[in-house]
C-alpha cells in the first residue's frame, strides 16, 4: 500500500511537470514583447585615469529585437544603463553622449557599442526546461583623431534556471537581464585584456599622465 502511495505521488509530480512544460511550450508560438527598464547597481571598481567618451548611438539607446517572428526585446534602456555603470568604471573622467559631435571635452578615446545581433532560444526549440538569450555587441573603439584601434566583439549570454517557467515574458526578461548583466561582467573583466587597446596604451603612456596631472593632487 505504502509503495503504491509513493508511485502516485512520483506519478502526480512527473505530471505536473509536464503540464507546467505543455503550459509553456504552448504559449512560444504566441507573441510576446518585453521592455527592459532595469536599474543595475553602481559598480564599486576603481577607474583608470584614462579620458574616455561612449557614444550611445539612438540605434542602440532605443534598440528594439526582433529574435524570432513572435517576439520583441526592447533593451535600449537597459543597456545604456548598464553600459553607463560598467564605463564608469572603467575611465575617469568618462563623458556619454548621443553622438559624436556632442562630445564636449577631449577624450582619448572615444567607443561606440552596437548590438550586432540578439538570439533566443525556447523550450520548443532546445528541448530544456529553460530559455536562453544571447546578445552580441560591437565596440568600436577609436582615439582622439579617428584612429580605429579596434572593434571589439563581445557576446553575452543569460538563461533562466526552470523555476522561472511559469510565464513566458518573465522568463525571457530574466534570461536577457542576466545576458546584460553579463556584459558588464566582460566589460570589467577583460575590456583592458583587448590587445589592440592594450598595445596604443603601452605605446601612449602620456594618456594617462595627461589625466593622472590634471586631477586633483595631481603635478601641473
Amino acid at each position: 500500500m505504502v509503495k503504491n502511495t509513493l508511485i502516485s505521488i512520483n506519478s502526480l509530480r512527473k505530471l505536473g511537470s509536464l503540464i507546467a512544460l505543455l503550459s509553456v511550450l504552448a504559449g512560444c508560438s504566441a507573441s510576446t514583447s518585453i521592455q527592459l527598464d532595469t536599474n543595475f547597481p553602481q559598480v564599486l571598481a576603481q577607474p583608470r585615469p584614462i579620458s574616455a567618451a561612449i557614444v550611445f548611438e539612438e540605434s542602440f539607446s532605443n534598440y528594439s529585437a526582433a529574435p524570432n517572428q513572435y517576439t520583441s526585446m526592447a533593451i535600449g534602456n537597459a543597456q545604456v544603463e548598464l553600459f553607463k555603470n560598467a564605463f564608469t568604471g572603467l575611465f575617469d573622467p568618462v563623458e556619454f553622449v548621443g553622438a559624436a559631435q556632442e562630445i564636449q571635452g577631449q577624450p582619448s578615446l572615444i567607443i561606440r557599442p552596437s548590438v550586432r545581433e540578439v538570439q533566443l532560444s525556447t523550450p520548443s526549440e532546445n528541448y530544456l526546461n529553460v530559455f536562453e538569450v544571447w546578445v552580441k555587441y560591437n565596440l568600436e573603439i577609436r582615439t582622439a583623431d579617428g584612429e580605429v584601434l579596434t572593434t571589439w566583439f563581445m557576446p553575452t549570454y543569460g538563461k533562466t534556471p526552470e523555476s522561472s517557467m511559469a510565464s513566458k515574458s518573465a522568463a525571457i526578461e530574466k534570461a536577457t537581464i542576466t545576458a546584460i548583466r553579463d556584459a558588464g561582467a566582460k566589460l570589467h573583466l577583460d575590456f583592458y585584456q583587448i590587445p589592440a587597446l592594450k598595445n596604443w596604451l603601452a605605446q601612449h603612456p602620456e594618456q594617462h599622465k595627461q589625466v593622472a596631472d590634471k586631477a586633483p593632487g595631481g603635478v601641473n
